[in-house]
């Protein structure tokens, strides 16, 4: 359970990439970057603004969450997850994020759940204190995995699920995209595949002038660590992109057959 203690300090307290990297990147602060494009995070992808989210993701987790009572939005942003989770009736819902302007949006949009200033590798919560914890395109920006994940499943009861949400690690490696071959008769248009296997962190360009770090891992490195920690796959989820998304540009429509988003559904080994 979560202690009085526990509240008491808690109460004080999606993109589409670009292939252009940050050529000044070496030496800059990431999370000065995440305060910095905070509000480009905030109008773009929030109440209402994104269709992969509201037609996609918001519903996506909606299933998946409904029913728990006490749940943990890791990487929680404007805490529209959280949000979400309170609606659906879960009797405790805590948000966390290291960023203060996205703690201080969430604040003010409040809803229902608690929201704190925290990083998901050091996570302000006695062991097993909720029944679920949710994590929304958050990891491939986080850079001890390794540490966040085992946080995961140390404040996970028993039985507990964590909904783990992604890029897809194979389909948005580091340039990839599509690329129009016109040497071939006729000409065809392919979907490049950036180095996979090569774990790699880039400060990408994601709209003119906002510049957000982004960290590369192939899906075996997070399965691996997701069962070291006694987090067991049940069920895998690569949706197609919503109409949404699509009718955003006409060249979309191409990219219908390519999933942006993979989803997987952890329960924490009762043994552990």
């Amino acid at each position: 359970m979560i202690s009085n203690n526990q509240k008491s300090a808690i109460a004080d307290s999606r993109p589409v990439r670009s292939a252009s990297t940050y050529s000044g990147g070496v030496g800059v602060d990431r999370d000065d970057l995440w305060e910095s494009h905070a509000d480009w995070w905030i109008a773009g992808f929030t109440e209402g603004a994104d269709p992969e989210y509201e037609e996609q993701i918001l519903p996506l987790a909606a299933a998946e969450l409904a029913g728990y009572d006490r749940v943990l939005d890791v990487g929680c942003g404007d805490g529209q997850i959280s949000r979400l989770l309170a609606r659906l009736g879960a009797r405790t819902v805590v948000g966390i994020d290291p960023t203060w302007n996205q703690i201080a949006v969430a604040g003010e949009r409040a809803g229902g759940p608690t929201f704190a200033r925290a990083g998901a590798a050091a996570l302000p919560f006695a062991d097993e204190s909720f029944d679920a914890v949710v994590a929304c395109l958050v990891f491939e920006h986080i850079r001890d995995v390794d540490s966040a994940i085992a946080e995961v499943a140390r404040v996970l009861r028993p039985g507990g699920r964590f909904a783990f949400f992604l890029n897809h690690p194979l389909l948005q490696t580091p340039n990839s995209g599509w690329i129009d071959d016109q040497v071939l008769d006729p000409p065809e248009q392919y979907w490049r595949i950036g180095p996979y296997l090569i774990e790699d962190e880039t400060i990408e360009q994601v709209e003119q002038g906002v510049f957000i770090p982004f960290i590369h891992r192939p899906m075996s490195r997070y399965l691996n660590t997701l069962i070291d920690n006694g987090l067991l796959l049940e069920r895998m989820e690569e949706p197609a992109p919503p109409a949404g998304f699509l009718a955003r540009a006409a060249e979309y429509e191409a990219a219908a057959t390519i999933p942006r988003l993979l989803y997987l559904r952890t329960t924490k080994f009762a043994g552990r």
